[in-house]
């Protein structure tokens, strides 16, 4: 049977992020003074009493607000309350109970889902503070004092968010899950493309650079398999970020680059290839991750029948430094060629993590020098006694030879692209490390 979720939900600023994080041991979701920070669902994995369960952190809900972002929020809030088992309701000691808290208690009622009281901000021990007695007028019971600083009463919590769980069967054991980063500078369509994958508003929309904030996980599973896919925030040029927020959006994204095994990068096709797009494909290509370069918004463009022959080949000259990136013209927005773009995740996941037995590659490299030479300089030639592969994501060969020097660059691409040709080595980049013989 899947997990149980668990969602976190309440008015803005009460400490949900910060349960959040307290809760799953890492700083996941985004912490600051701000209210609004936090604005599509961010789920983590947390564990207790020999239990794994999903742990799910809302935007703050603003019961009647009119403004577009906030009403999505809201919609992201009642969604996550949809889906989960048990719903812990955040309140804040300091501001003590106000008209927005008595709202989102009415409305979680109407759910019918089982909700713990939590009141945050309680960083006293001891006996409960005067103003913590108010909460029992929202009628959801006992509340809990919590802590989410330090920590204080999460046990409880915890404990009495286990009650409500269902009796467990014997899980089965989790497929192969290949986690894909989607990312691009801002307003690309990562988050439209989730969506549209998912078949939900899984992420929030809009046309204002900066709507994603978080890096948020959404796991699909389809006839190619079973995949995560990471949203990310938009990255942008150093010198534009100078919101707080931003910059811990730009980490987050920075942070789903190095957990994925595939990155996605997202290009507007209504734009072209831009300076920006480089250095994002750059953190994935020195990263070590498998690239496919997805090229969105194709239906908005003008085509004629060379169209997408030219903007590949002017594509490939932009990414030369990652030659090995397979693409895909796709649209978002009526969901063209998504599943050619699952096909090529697939492959390039594989091949990120092939692995290549020793004989069979050093039969390659008598093949290869056969054909080529080795370089010499001054009377002396280049020796490479043998190759093996120390390690995979990305497929990394070490090279013992008789000189470091003699092994030029031109001659490491050489062999790169044999090993390519042969072992379908595609969309993943290819690590030399070279030792002289006696090398430690």
């Amino acid at each position: 049977m899947s997990k149980p979720i668990v969602a976190i939900v309440g008015r803005p600023n009460v400490g949900k992020s910060t349960l959040f994080n307290k809760l799953i041991g890492q700083r996941l979701s985004i912490v600051d003074d701000t209210p609004g920070v936090t604005r599509d669902r961010i789920y983590g994995e947390c564990q207790w009493r020999g239990r794994s369960f999903s742990l799910v952190d809302t935007g703050g809900i603003e019961p009647y607000s009119d403004d577009i972002i906030l009403a999505q929020m809201r919609r992201q809030a009642e969604l996550a309350i949809e889906a989960a088992d048990v719903i812990i309701l955040v309140t804040d000691l300091k501001t003590g109970l106000v008209a927005t808290d008595e709202e989102v208690a009415a409305m979680l009622q109407k759910s019918g889902r089982p909700v713990i009281l939590c009141v945050n901000k309680c960083d006293r021990v001891g006996a409960p503070q005067p103003e913590f007695y108010e909460f029992y007028n929202l009628g959801l019971g006992d509340p809990i004092q919590v802590s989410s600083v330090h920590g204080h009463g999460t046990g409880d919590l915890l404990d009495a968010v286990f009650e409500f769980f269902p009796e467990q069967d014997q899980e089965d054991e989790e497929d192969e899950l290949i986690r894909v980063a989607v990312i691009g500078k801002p307003n690309a369509g990562k988050s439209s493309l989730i969506n549209k994958i998912t078949g939900e508003n899984r992420c929030i929309v809009s046309s204002i650079a900066g709507t994603t904030r978080d890096a948020i996980d959404t796991t699909v599973e389809n006839s190619y398999g079973r995949f995560t896919l990471i949203d990310t925030a938009g990255l942008r040029r150093k010198s534009k970020v100078d919101d707080a927020v931003e910059k811990y959006s730009v980490l987050r994204a920075k942070m789903a680059i190095e957990r994925s095994d595939v990155c996605v990068i997202m290009i507007d096709a209504t734009e072209g290839f831009t300076e920006q797009d480089s250095k994002v494909a750059g953190l994935a290509h020195e990263a070590g991750k498998g690239c496919v370069i997805a090229v969105n918004k194709w239906d908005a463009v003008e085509k004629d029948g060379k169209t997408m022959q030219q903007f590949k080949k002017k594509l490939e000259a932009d990414f030369s430094f990652m030659s090995y990136a397979p693409m895909v013209f796709i649209s978002a927005k009526t969901g063209q060629r998504l599943d050619n773009l699952f096909s090529l995740i697939k492959s390039v996941s594989n091949a990120n993590a092939m692995r290549i037995s020793t004989g069979m590659l050093n039969d390659l490299l008598a093949q290869a020098t056969a054909r080529v030479q080795p370089p010499t300089d001054k009377g002396k030639r280049l020796k490479i006694f043998y190759m093996t592969q120390a390690s995979t994501k990305p497929p990394t060969f070490v090279c013992f030879v008789n000189s470091a020097e003699l092994f030029h660059f031109s001659y490491q691409r050489y062999l790169e692209n044999r090993i390519r040709e042969t072992f379908g080595l595609e969309g993943t980049p290819i690590h030399f490390v070279v030792r002289e013989r006696g090398d430690k």
